[in-house]
């Protein structure tokens, strides 16, 4: 089972990277247009590399842990997005923002414990 945890956190930094991707293939096409369809299809690419390895890694989750318990645990995206989004992009967060972040991850953790 603990092999189960570990690929879900390997699904959620895997889809976390391909959200970054995105994020900085939506800024790439803001570069003048002679210029930015190289560096957007390459973001692009990207991110649907990393989106479909992290698909793969989740259908093996899929074959090791009830749907019931790995599905919330997907919420941790939430959490590395945030922390990424802030640290990479300087993307605002507010207090408001950091108590649902920390209610996620309060409740991925009851979520974890076995009765």
């Amino acid at each position: 089972m603990m092999i189960g945890y570990l690929l879900v956190i390997a699904v959620s930094l895997l889809t976390c990277g391909g959200q970054l991707c995105q994020k900085q293939a939506a800024q790439c096409w803001q570069l003048p247009p002679d210029i930015r369809r190289g560096p957007t299809l390459r973001w692009l690419a990207l991110a649907v590399l990393l989106l479909g390895a992290g698909m793969a890694v989740w259908l093996n989750v899929l074959q090791r842990l009830p749907l019931s318990l790995a599905y919330p645990m997907l919420s941790l995206n939430f959490v590395l997005v945030t922390l990424a989004a802030r640290w990479l992009f300087q993307e605002p967060t507010t207090l408001r923002h950091w108590c649902g972040v920390a209610s996620i991850m309060l409740g991925i953790l009851l979520m974890s414990v076995q009765p």
